[in-house]
């Protein structure tokens, strides 16, 4: 009961952690453009402070996880990042609201590095829990766009971060009692529902190369997830104008885009349990190639399909990198791992603002897709060089 109970605390923080990070690119284009009299390039600008610390922080988030309690820092994750989002709320210019989204990355910084070390601790088939856990973090994704649309229709754009800070501080009251205070028990609880076992050593030079395209594609999965996730509500503003004419209305399309995505992390998860993760990510690269080359010319509902059908493929290689990790990390070395892998992801998505902003206000949203397809390709190739076997016969990183 108190896994399953941990489980349920850290499927909520990373369904918070991604809400929380794309609140403000609803907000960008669905109300402070018209507010502040900005454009949205000139707004997306403003993020990237928050999404530099969200990948800056993530290293000595876990280390200090590794070193300290892992626990103890979801419970700041949680009552950090909601108190930021209620301090965000208070902006009353770009720059003041850049400041809060550094702030609010911060603490969002925590939850990957940690969270997901938590989630793997002690488990002998991780893809469905990775996957499980990854869906509740693709429904922050779309919910962020879902609610904040709807708030900011009925309520104004700062309850949107208010709201939701609220209820992340009472979570985090609730994990640091119900959780923190006895992570001896968990451990135990953990292990021993899991049925783990110790994990086989492999060569280091496949440990190595494994590890190599692992950082690769991440790195360009970064630009992947923050094209198709920061900028898909005003991708639906313009091409399901016809379709959608309110901000709530956007909201529904970009959730029901994200709500596939999640269908994809579920699928991907339990094909890598029991089969090649090679295999899964050859075709989810695949898929994403084609999907994003589709994309440029469409309209309407054919636009609302096509991104429903590239979010799956794009959100179906999240678990695959983190079953990997799983696969060839001891326990004590896995958040700084994990934190290296999410600090390359996020420091790429801060990268990629100014370049989405750049290609929109030049040539608009079916360059930005070219350059997907781009992306996607290369992706696919360096998977094709990943070991053709890749079950129990994996590495682990050597204890201190």
């Amino acid at each position: 009961m108190q896994s399953r109970l941990h489980f349920l605390f850290l499927n909520v923080g990373h369904f918070l952690d991604h809400l929380f990070m794309l609140v403000f690119a609803t907000v960008a284009a669905l109300a402070l453009t018209r507010e502040w009299g900005l454009s949205y390039a000139e707004l997306i600008a403003y993020a990237t402070p928050g999404f530099v610390a969200f990948g800056a922080f993530a290293l000595p988030a876990g280390w200090l996880a590794d070193k300290w309690s892992r626990e103890g820092m979801i419970t700041v994750f949680f009552i950090g990042i909601g108190a930021s989002s209620i301090v965000t709320a208070l902006a009353g210019s770009p720059l003041e609201i850049s400041f809060g989204l550094f702030v609010l990355g911060v603490f969002a910084a925590i939850y990957h590095p940690v969270g997901i070390a938590l989630v793997l601790e002690g488990r002998k088939r991780t893809g469905m829990a990775v996957a499980v856990n990854g869906v509740w973090g693709n429904m922050g994704v779309a919910m962020a766009a879902l609610i904040t649309g709807y708030l900011i229709d009925h309520a104004g754009w700062r309850s949107a971060f208010v709201i939701p800070g609220v209820v992340s501080i009472v979570i985090g009251l609730a994990y640091g009692v119900l959780i923190w205070r006895r992570p001896v028990r968990q451990a135990v609880a953990l292990a021993s529902t899991s049925g783990a076992v110790p994990q086989p050593v492999f060569d280091k030079a496949l440990f190595m190369r494994v590890m190599a395209i692992v950082m690769f594609t991440t790195a360009l999965g970064g630009l992947v997830f923050q094209s198709t996730t920061f900028a898909l509500p005003k991708i639906m503003d313009e091409k399901a104008a016809g379709i959608a004419g309110s901000a709530t209305l956007i909201g529904w399309m970009a959730f029901l885009a994200f709500a596939t995505g999640s269908v994809g992390q579920l699928v991907v998860g339990y094909f890598v349990d029991r089969f090649s993760p090679r295999r899964a990510f050859l075709l989810i690269g695949m898929l994403q190639v084609t999907f994003f080359a589709l994309m440029p010319g469409l309209a309407g509902w054919p636009a609302v399909l096509c991104a429903m059908a590239f979010m799956f493929a794009s959100f179906g290689q999240i678990p695959i990198n983190d079953v990997l990790v799983g696969r060839v990390a001891q326990s004590e070395w896995r958040s700084r791992i994990l934190a290296v892998r999410y600090m390359i992801t996020i420091t790429v998505m801060a990268a990629a603002l100014p370049l989405i902003g750049w290609v929109h206000a030049n040539w608009g949203f079916d360059v930005l897709f070219v350059i997907l397809a781009i992306t996607a390709a290369t992706i696919f190739a360096a998977v094709a060089c990943l070991p053709r076997r890749m079950s129990s016969d994996t590495a682990t990183v050597p204890a201190e």
